[in-house]
């Protein structure tokens, strides 16, 4: 190893700092909570040809790997001859950007020595962005929002007053979603800055070497763990709940030489509902899931990104269109990872986990003074997003994760947080025993949470949830997670998708799933049976008659948490 390329790994490890940098500067300035408390968000480092050379280890894979692809539609967009100093670039197209209305993509370009040496680009989920909002009633993305086409938000320094008073003008919290949107510039504007201190530190003119040396070593070793596979087919489907009909993932999965293809053929068309994805958002989560199993620790870059192919039928959910509604292409698109490893499991038995929640078990509260009588002085109206978690799908070698997000790896929201954000209440958040899946590896368990407006307010609330119809299902031999369940406190029923609205006085009560188990039951050790036991993950019922535990042992725990013995 010479020391030129010594040199170069310092400089690529300094490039991921500077984009770690940038993205924790989005989350201190942010104004929306789905970025400051769950992590919705996403930044990235790209050359001149806007190939993307490293993103922050903090965001979500559909924001990562979605925003791989986006800086080149912004220089296509733009025009080179219009990239000047001082300008900062904005988009949510859907297509073009991370696959809905709510993700709002900022491009910067970074200039040294008055030479456009590379970008810098950044994605943050917003509460609000006007249309019906957050959900899965429109049908059509015109009715989902304001829709920003790749334009400049600033030139040579000078914000576009007139784009900043048409997004005001279109959006439920102005202030909210304009601090986001100078939150995002001013992150680019930090990495920069770094970028531009580490081009000084060693001496760069440009970003051409450590550009090639990043991209050639990952693809090399990308593609070499790709070649050391066995060559082979599978497929593997999914059925999810979807909105009025049951929704079909199919996944064909070719290992091949310099390439894993994962054809969508088969898959269920577009819907008339928002749960359409777009190609690029698909791409993001198929890349996601094989990258974690085959090459996770090298990071992410347009080269180690490159060999992981998707297709899908256009027309097809996991390939929608303009103009189809796609606010919830999350609910379609977190279900693509387990999907493939459907398949991957037949391929390389031993390595993927059981199936598990899935989407994030998200819901908006629409606060707003009570209608039926006079409300209280102090009566507002807010849009409350909150982000929490089922439980993750058990390994082949450990237990499924406790209410974590996975594929999305979003953070759960905390209680203060949502409850800061406007008039409502959380009553209940606790994890929720026996919704695990049974199995050697037993899943992760998912949740309860009841949530509810203050004194003198009502609310429409947005359910963005599923696995109600069709909950996790195991692998080799482990049982199924508990399912979904959603319903006012007072017995009436709700939706696991849609606006419903709630009355003042009423709360919504939700059980969210739990992640699948991962072999035989039989085969679970009998001391990890008692330690959940003794937690409280599973009942004293599921104790004995799925895991066999006897009376005796049974017994031994209950005197053990009564005497405060460990188990």
């Amino acid at each position: 190893m010479d020391h030129s390329t010594v040199a170069y790994q310092v400089m690529w490890n300094r490039l991921i700092s500077v984009v770690e940098e940038q993205a924790q500067a989005l989350i201190r300035t942010a104004f929306s909570t789905s970025v400051r408390e769950a992590g919705d968000l996403s930044a990235g480092v790209y050359d001149t040809q806007g190939r993307m050379l490293a993103q922050a280890v903090t965001g979500t894979p559909g924001h990562v790997n979605a925003m791989a692809d986006a800086v080149a539609h912004f220089i296509n967009d733009i025009g080179r001859q219009n990239i000047l100093k001082g300008d900062v670039y904005i988009t949510n197209d859907p297509w073009k950007g991370t696959g809905h209305l709510h993700d709002i993509t900022m491009v910067t370009p970074s200039f040294h020595k008055d030479v456009l040496t590379g970008f810098l680009a950044c994605t943050a989920h917003v509460v609000d962005i006007g249309g019906r909002g957050l959900g899965v009633d429109a049908n059509s993305v015109y009715e989902e929002g304001l829709f920003l086409p790749i334009m400049k938000f600033a030139h040579q320094g000078e914000v576009d007053q007139t784009l900043v008073q048409i997004i005001r003008g279109n959006v439920r919290e102005p202030d909210q979603l304009i601090g986001d949107v100078y939150a995002l510039a001013t992150c680019n504007e930090i990495g920069h800055r770094r970028l531009i201190d580490m081009m000084e530190e060693f001496d760069l003119d440009t970003l051409d070497g450590i550009a090639a040396f990043i991209l050639d070593n990952s693809r090399r070793a990308t593609l070499e763990r790709i070649n050391a596979l066995e060559q082979g087919q599978a497929e593997a489907s999914m059925t999810i709940d979807g909105f009025e009909t049951p929704i079909t993932l199919k996944v064909k999965l070719s290992i091949e030489k310099d390439r894993i293809l994962s054809d969508f053929t088969g898959t269920s068309p577009v819907d008339k509902k928002a749960i359409n994805v777009p190609l690029v958002y698909t791409k993001a989560y198929s890349c996601y899931a094989l990258k974690c199993a085959i090459a996770p620790e090298i990071p992410n870059n347009q080269a180690s990104l490159a060999p992981f192919e998707v297709t899908a039928p256009e027309g097809s959910i996991v390939n929608a269109v303009h103009p189809a509604p796609v606010a919830l292409r999350h609910i379609i698109g977190h279900f693509v990872p387990d999907t493939v490893y459907g398949a991957l499991d037949q391929l390389l038995p031993g390595l993927v986990p059981a199936e598990g929640a899935g989407c994030l078990c998200n819901f908006q509260v629409s606060v707003r003074p009570r209608s039926d009588a006079p409300a209280p002085a102090g009566a507002r109206r807010a849009e409350v997003l909150t982000f929490n978690s089922g439980g993750a799908g058990a390994r082949p070698g450990f237990d499924g994760l406790n209410a974590t997000a996975f594929p999305s790896g979003v953070m759960t929201m905390p209680v203060e947080a949502t409850e800061h954000a406007g008039p409502v209440i959380i009553w209940r958040k606790e994890l929720r025993p026996d919704s695990g899946g049974a199995g050697k590896q037993r899943g992760g368990l998912g949740q309860y949470m009841t949530v509810g407006a203050r004194e003198g307010h009502e609310f429409d609330f947005q359910a963005m949830l599923d696995r109600v119809d069709h909950p996790a299902q195991g692998r080799h031999g482990g049982q199924s997670g508990g399912a979904t369940q959603i319903g006012q406190d007072d017995g009436t029923a709700m939706r696991g998708k849609g606006k419903q609205f709630v009355p003042h006085g009423r709360s919504v009560e939700m059980a969210f799933p739990g992640g699948a188990g991962y072999g035989d039951p039989a085969r679970r050790d009998r001391s990890a049976v008692k330690r959940d036991l003794a937690r409280g993950y599973i009942s004293e019922e599921i104790a004995r008659d799925t895991y066999g535990l006897t009376d005796a042992e049974v017994a031994e725990v209950t005197i053990a948490l009564r005497n405060g013995s460990d188990i």
